[in-house]
């Protein structure tokens, strides 16, 4: 997942507790090597290499997968886009360099979830469209370790990929977990708060893990898809829901939302959330 990854749960004895480890870890590497877009087995790479040719059929899984996305594509207003990586192409992030509108538009032409021909099981992309799964796959596996590991008996703990954690349960003393804020402007490791979360997940979506700045102004890695430009809205989002790919689905939608929206957005969604403007202003609920 190219993060720091945990879980911690409580079991009758160590050799359980390392068992039950081990299967979670297991499910969250399954899931990496089928949707990674690095890896040349991967499902991603199966759907993305036949993008120009003939539909495609997908499993039940991945069916699941795009289901939600499409939903999510047309709640979000087309914010939330699967095809969108693409822009990859436009935005070196280590290079620091500020692409052109003529890059941009080159790539927009390959972007849009409307483009795509999904009638399940079957997939289709217009030549040059890719999909990419890397804005729900670490949440997605969040959710699959922690239920795999309530399947097994554990009844209190968490699984953390990268900041996106799933709660088993609360503490075997009955307290909620505590999950820093990272402060979106501070050194590494400073935080901001602290939520109490004794079930469901929190997932975080900020503008401070991947960027670069030129000429005075920010550059982050979060893309409007119908612009392919950065948003400039949010510094974080922090959402509390009852699963890690709905909090962080929310989180994700916010960032790419103007301030006074997504917060009715959020505020209709019935999730808690913790979010700091690009003015530095907090706003919660």
């Amino acid at each position: 997942m190219a993060s720091h990854c945990q879980v911690r749960v409580y079991a009758p004895d160590e050799s359980v507790a390392r068992e039950w480890s081990d299967a979670a870890i297991a499910e969250v590497r399954r899931i990496e090597s089928k949707y990674s877009r690095y890896r040349d087995d991967s499902v991603t790479t199966a759907i993305n290499c036949a993008a120009g040719g003939a539909a495609i059929p997908v499993d039940a899984e991945t069916a699941a997968l795009l289901d939600f996305a499409a939903a999510l594509h047309a709640q979000s207003e087309g914010l939330f886009d699967l095809t969108s990586g693409v822009l990859r192409g436009a935005w070196d992030f280590k290079a620091q360099r500020v692409p052109s509108q003529e890059v941009i538009d080159r790539l927009l032409t390959h972007v849009g979830w409307s483009k795509v021909t999904w009638r399940a099981p079957t997939l289709r992309l217009d030549a040059g469209m890719e999909i990419d799964f890397g804005g729900i796959g670490k949440e997605y596996a969040a959710d699959r370790a922690a239920t795999l590991l309530m399947d097994l008996g554990a009844r209190h703990g968490l699984v953390n990929l990268g900041g996106d954690v799933r709660i088993i349960g609360p503490h075997a003393d009955g307290n909620a977990w505590k999950i820093a804020v990272q402060d979106p402007r501070g050194n590494p490791g400073a935080t901001i708060a602290h939520l109490e979360v004794s079930h469901g997940a929190m997932a975080t979506s900020g503008d401070y893990e991947r960027y670069f700045e030129s000429d005075g102004r920010r550059y982050s890695h979060l893309l409007d898809p119908r612009t392919g430009w950065p948003v400039e809205f949010w510094r974080s989002v922090s959402v509390v829901a009852p699963i890690a790919i709905a909090a962080g689905a929310c989180a994700t939608v916010a960032m790419l939302t103007p301030v006074d929206r997504a917060l009715k957005f959020l505020d209709a969604q019935g999730v808690r959330y913790l979010a700091v403007d690009s003015a530095g202003q907090r706003h919660s609920k």
